[in-house]
C-alpha cells in the first residue's frame, strides 16, 4: 500500500485549531493555510459529516520580509515541543551550512503521535517576476531547511480570511486562479506520490483541484462563479501589476485543454483525485466534472477575458 492510500478523512476545523494553538502567537497573523485543508474549511466548517482527505497543510509565511523570522520561530516552537520531521528518502534529513540551498529539505513536520497529516511551510515570491520556484535557506535548531516559494502562491496571499484560530485561510478564487495559471497546459511530471493508488500528473491533479473548489462553490451559493472574475481582476493588478494583461490569456488555456474529447483519460485523473482529496464526501462523475468546467470557463474565465480587453 503507498501511503497515500492510507489518507484519511480528517476534520479541518481540529487541524486548523491545532495547527494555530502550535504556532507561537506573535506569528499567527503571518501564517496563511492554503491547499485542501484552507477549501475544507472554508466550505465545510464544523460539519462533522464533510471532512476532507488531505496529508498535507500548507503554510504560506506572508509577507515575505517577515518570511525568515517567522519560518525560525515556527520551526523552531514545533520542533521544541516534538513535531517529527516527515521522513522521505533524501529529504527527511535536515542539512548543514555546507549543504547546497538546491538539496536542502522543505519543513515537512508531523505533530505529536500522529502521521496522518504534516505541515509544510512556504513562502511567497519576493517580486512578481519570480515565476519559478525560488528557495531561501532557513536556519533552525534542528539544522538547515529550504523555505521555498513559487511564481503564483502571491495570489492565494491576496486578502485572505482570517479564522476565529489567529490564523488565515486563502480564498478559494484566489487558489483556484494561481493554480490555472500554474498549469497553462497539461505537462507531463507526474506526483512523487501514488493517489488512491494510481500515478497522476501534476497539472491534472491541480487542474482537478480547481474543478473541486468550483462545484463547491456552486455548492454553497448559485451563481458564486460569476463573482469570481472581479476578485481575480482585483488580485491579479495587485500582485502583478506589470504583468497581469499578459497573464489572462493564459488563465483557461490548461482548463480547456483538460475538457477537450481527446483528453479524456486527463479529466479522469482529475475525477480520481477530486474523489480523494476535496470531493471525497461526495465523489464527482467524469460528466459532472465537465459540466462544472464548462461552467467555469462560461461563468469566471471568459468574462476575465472580456473585462482584459
Amino acid at each position: 500500500m503507498s501511503r497515500d492510500d492510507s489518507v484519511k478523512l480528517i476534520s479541518s476545523s481540529a487541524v486548523l485549531e491545532r495547527v494555530a494553538m502550535a504556532i507561537p502567537a506573535d506569528f499567527r497573523p503571518n501564517i496563511i493555510i492554503i491547499g485542501s485543508l484552507a477549501a475544507g474549511y472554508y466550505f465545510f466548517g464544523d460539519n462533522p459529516r464533510l471532512q476532507v482527505r488531505t496529508k498535507d497543510v500548507d503554510c504560506l509565511l506572508s509577507p515575505r520580509i517577515a518570511a525568515i523570522p517567522a519560518g525560525q520561530a515556527v520551526a523552531n516552537r514545533l520542533f521544541a515541543e516534538n513535531w517529527q520531521l516527515r521522513a522521505e528518502g533524501d529529504w527527511g534529513k535536515p542539512g548543514s551550512d555546507t549543504t547546497p540551498l538546491n538539496r536542502l529539505p522543505v519543513v515537512r513536520l508531523h505533530p505529536p503521535g500522529s502521521t496522518e497529516w504534516f505541515i509544510e511551510l512556504l513562502t511567497v515570491p519576493e517580486s512578481e517576476h519570480d515565476l519559478d520556484r525560488r528557495d531561501i535557506r532557513l536556519v533552525t535548531t534542528r539544522g538547515h531547511f529550504s523555505l521555498c516559494s513559487f511564481g503564483f502562491l502571491s495570489l492565494a496571499e491576496y486578502e485572505p480570511i482570517r479564522t476565529r484560530f489567529g490564523i488565515a485561510i486563502a480564498r478559494p478564487e484566489t487558489m483556484a486562479i494561481a493554480n490555472l495559471l500554474h498549469h497553462p497546459e497539461i505537462g507531463l511530471e507526474t506526483m512523487s506520490g501514488l493517489i488512491g493508488g494510481r500515478r497522476i500528473k501534476r497539472s491534472n491533479k491541480d487542474l482537478g483541484r480547481v474543478l473541486a473548489l468550483a462545484r463547491l462553490a456552486e455548492s454553497k451559493e448559485e451563481d458564486s462563479l460569476l463573482e469570481w472574475p472581479k476578485l481575480w481582476t482585483a488580485a491579479l493588478r495587485s500582485r502583478f501589476p506589470t504583468l497581469w494583461q499578459s497573464l489572462v490569456p493564459h488563465v483557461g488555456s490548461g482548463l480547456r485543454q483538460l475538457l477537450r474529447p481527446e483528453n479524456e483519460a486527463d479529466l479522469e485523473e482529475a475525477r480520481h483525485t477530486c474523489e480523494y482529496g476535496l470531493l471525497a464526501s461526495q465523489a464527482p462523475s467524469l460528466k459532472l466534472l465537465q459540466v462544472t468546467g464548462q461552467r467555469l470557463i462560461q461563468d469566471a474565465i471568459e468574462p476575465l477575458e472580456q473585462m482584459e480587453r
